[in-house]
């Protein structure tokens, strides 16, 4: 801890942080869960526990005059056997508005995957401090983004002022949930994923459940959006449940009405939109499920190849061009009920155009450019005046 500033330590509570549906006291602090404790416990999937505890699109968010700013954190780390070191997570801090820092935060635990093999190590490590200065001596509403992609327990704040809760901003409240794209992949921070930057161009608060590897039509999910209060709902659904090859046709169709019927049931009338998957040319004819790649590990590169065939379509195995059909079909067929139920097809935000100019690097997650290209014409097609949140924002 830096001694230059007479500090004022300020417990974090669930009061200072949004996009988070539950906080966990920990030994060390807070942990923020993005699915509630009731869901967590119907769940024995490590990459969901994983992906649920990584805090995409949560935030501090208080009011202060304070020029400085301290934050203790415990975050954990991903490594993978064979492939180069990640960076460390992201936190970007944001004053009124606007982007004002960022930094990250060394240490911390560091869990080692084997994807080969199929194990986790996990070695213990220490706290971390992350640090802000020169903030704008006035009243000011600041956010502090904690990384999308490392779970991260929340230890201590400190300020050189006293701070409040931030007022409420008066926005309307999107949730959205999705695949590893959705949570963020390779963006470049946590509020330029997809979603964050759509947010802040369509003038939304987020809630984002996009859940790495884990968009499989979960009926726990489904109940948690279902009891989530937001005016504004979108599920993309699609990429997961190929390359995980989890289910056929037969069952995909139900699934997709079980989940819109939970869903309704809690927001019977708020705009629903239903997404269909971005391009992604190695599942797009041929099915699940997919596996990594290591043949150019040695050059730092991790693809991902499909191992399905073509001519299983026939016995009903999941394509993304099969799922696009169907939920277009299934959204058409329930609009006709439900006013408020759209549609968009996921090619709108990335498509072969997009793949030509900016090829997903593993063959299935997009880069940082492509996250600003997909979060621009998002808000630009869904939050438009003819668009299905037209005037979400208002």
């Amino acid at each position: 801890m830096n001694t230059e500033h007479d500090w004022i330590t300020t417990p974090v509570t669930a009061e200072l942080l949004r996009g988070a549906l539950d906080v966990e006291r920990t030994e060390h602090g807070v942990l923020p869960h993005r699915l509630p404790a009731w869901a967590r416990a119907q769940n024995t999937d490590a990459q969901l526990a994983m992906a649920e505890s990584q805090p995409s699109g949560v935030r501090l968010a208080f009011r202060t005059r304070a020029t400085a700013v301290e934050l203790d954190t415990l975050p954990t780390k991903r490594a993978y056997v064979g492939v180069p070191p990640r960076p460390d997570g992201v936190y970007d801090l944001m004053v009124d508005g606007r982007p004002a820092g960022r930094t990250s935060v060394k240490g911390g635990n560091t869990q080692t995957i084997d994807m080969a093999a199929g194990t986790l190590e996990t070695q213990v490590g220490g706290p971390g401090t992350l640090r802000f200065t020169g903030l704008p001596e006035r009243d000011k509403d600041v956010e502090i983004w904690l990384p999308h992609n490392e779970t991260t327990e929340v230890l201590v704040l400190r300020t050189d002022a006293p701070i409040e809760p931030a007022r409420d901003p008066g926005r309307k409240v999107w949730l959205h949930h999705g695949s590893s794209i959705s949570h963020g992949s390779d963006a470049a921070g946590p509020t330029t994923t997809w979603p964050a930057l759509a947010a802040t161009l369509g003038g939304v608060e987020l809630i984002n459940l996009g859940l790495a590897g884990s968009a499989l039509l979960d009926p726990f999910t489904a109940r948690t959006l279902r009891d989530t209060p937001a005016d504004l709902i979108s599920v993309k659904i699609g990429i997961n449940l190929v390359n995980a090859d989890l289910m056929r046709l037969r069952a995909f169709g139900p699934a997709v009405h079980g989940f819109l019927d939970t869903v309704r049931e809690g927001h019977p009338t708020v705009p629903l939109l239903v997404v269909s998957p971005i391009l992604a040319p190695i599942h797009e004819d041929t099915p699940g499920p997919c596996f990594p790649d290591f043949s150019e590990i040695g050059e730092g590169r991790l693809r991902f190849q499909a191992a399905g065939d073509p001519a299983e379509r026939a016995q009903g195995k999941l394509t993304l061009a099969v799922i696009r059909d169907e939920l277009a079909r299934i959204v058409e067929q329930r609009a006709a009920d439900d006013p408020n139920l759209h549609y968009l097809d996921g090619r709108a935000l990335y498509g072969e155009a997009d793949y030509a100019e900016l090829p997903l690097p593993d063959e299935l997650h997009p880069d940082a450019a492509t996250h600003r290209r997909m979060g621009e014409r998002f808000a630009e097609r869904v939050f438009a005046d003819d668009g299905p949140f037209s005037n979400g924002g208002a």
